[in-house]
């Protein structure tokens, strides 16, 4: 088994017109174990900014203290709130920092970028390398059934309420197909304006 399988969980983000969305499972185990199902994976760390750290549990929270402390210097010394963009740079440097010996996590950002007004979605792999792709991103266990899912569901230009649907079945059913993933997930849709956020029940087994 894979190290990165190890406390199972998985992450999606989708793009929508002028928002985005951001999804986890709340699954804490050990391999077939269940520890905990109150376990989210995803974190805001700025206006209209989330990132999701599936993987290794103490490794998300080595990374997500290491980048808030970072955020904060980054913001102490420019002046200004941390962009999506920033952050993906931010989160590349800490990665490719430890490559000869990484934290074992897959880290997805969400956005809307408070410029451009433009939702933003990017995967990183365990060294910092980026994927920005126009619809969606996967990250975590059950990663092949979110693909099939989302490349089922997803649509271009889907407005919140679209985007919240598209993204709550895609993980609901993923989670299903996954043993070391689901017991519940909570689901982040960003606007321009205010993010919404909501807890889904799904299969406890």
């Amino acid at each position: 088994m894979s190290i990165l399988s190890y406390n199972g969980g998985c992450v999606v983000a989708m793009r929508g017109k002028n928002c985005a969305a951001i999804a986890c499972d709340l699954r804490f185990g050990i391999q077939g174990q269940t520890i905990s199902t109150d376990f989210e994976k995803v974190f805001e760390v700025g206006p209209n900014l989330y990132i999701g750290l599936p993987g290794l549990a103490t490794d998300t929270q080595t990374v997500l203290q290491r980048l808030k402390f970072r955020i904060k210097m980054y913001e102490m010394r420019e002046g200004r709130r941390v962009k999506p963009k920033t952050l993906m740079a931010m989160v590349q440097n800490m990665l490719y920092e430890r490559r000869f010996g990484p934290y074992f996590i897959e880290p997805v950002i969400a956005a809307v970028d408070p410029a451009t007004k433009e939702p933003y979605i990017c995967a990183l792999d365990l060294i910092g390398c980026e994927c920005e792709p126009e619809d969606f991103v996967v990250a975590g266990t059950c990663s092949e059934s979110l693909y099939g899912m989302c490349e089922t569901a997803w649509r271009e230009d889907m407005g919140p309420d679209e985007l919240f649907e598209c993204i709550s079945q895609s993980m609901l059913d993923a989670a299903d197909r996954d043993a070391l993933s689901g017991w519940g997930s909570v689901v982040h849709v960003i606007e321009q304006d205010k993010v919404t956020t909501r807890y889904l029940k799904c299969r406890y087994d």
